[in-house]
């Protein structure tokens, strides 16, 4: 957005998270060319508007939306894969998270996680991998794989069930939550191998702030050090011992 403007380094961008007026984390992304005074001048209008900030780089996604992306497509591969839609979406239950996969991908969208998907395969790579089954509900509009009775219970949306073609490789709950947190593990480290946060704190913050990461959780990498998977995926933990962590 910034090639060819006569000041590129007076260029940052501002991600909102939805709601606006309550969600309190705001990622501020410099790009290569912004200067540190532009970098203070959003800064204070962040504070002005009362939201918690971290400062990122300009890279695709950012920190939350990516990571977001990340774990997601590893639940919908799984239904592709011929996981029932039940015992994948149940995978992350355990956590604690506000919501689940599927309930999630009913208030972003299909087309909306479809686009982000495609961008994020075109941009990092095979590891955001095109779902078939997000593809056929765009293609149908279909927007949801839940419905709402008259008393609020969710159920399964039969159009969407209609549309998943799946594989014969099913995984249990289990093996689905483990494959998507060695996934968020392996997508944290290579974030700030590039340098898209300055430190693993900042991921964590993100994603208390900005998706509804479990407070009681301590921050997801933390997590992921207590459980193990940090050290399995990468060789090493996020945070030193004693953070979030009694050893």
């Amino acid at each position: 957005m910034s090639e060819g403007l006569s000041n590129p380094e007076r260029v940052i961008g501002f991600h909102f998270f939805n709601p606006v007026a309550v969600m309190p984390l705001l990622e501020i992304a410099r790009t290569p060319a912004t200067d540190d005074a532009t970098t203070a001048t959003a800064v204070a209008v962040g504070k002005e508007l009362k939201k918690t900030m971290v400062i990122v780089k300009d890279f695709p996604a950012f920190v939350v939306n990516r990571l977001l992306t990340r774990f997601m497509g590893e639940i919908t591969d799984a239904i592709d894969e011929g996981t029932a839609p039940d015992v994948a979406d149940a995978a992350m239950k355990p956590l604690g998270l506000p919501m689940t996969s599927l309930e999630l991908l009913g208030l972003v969208g299909p087309g909306v996680a479809l686009h982000v998907a495609e961008t994020l395969h075109k941009n990092l790579g095979d590891r955001y991998r095109i779902s078939p089954t997000m593809q056929a509900f765009v293609a149908q509009g279909v927007r949801t794989f839940y419905i709402k009775d008259e008393k609020g219970a969710l159920s399964p949306n039969p159009a969407a069930l209609a549309l998943i073609k799946a594989g014969t490789k099913p995984s249990t709950s289990e093996e689905v939550r483990i494959r998507a947190l060695k996934a968020l593990a392996s997508e944290a480290r290579m974030m700030l191998d590039e340098g898209v946060v300055s430190t693993a704190a900042e991921i964590d913050i993100c994603m208390l702030l900005g998706c509804g990461w479990p407070l009681h959780l301590g921050g997801i990498l933390p997590y992921l050090d207590r459980e193990g998977i940090s050290s399995e995926v990468s060789g090493q933990t996020f945070h030193p011992a004693g953070v979030a962590s009694l050893a």
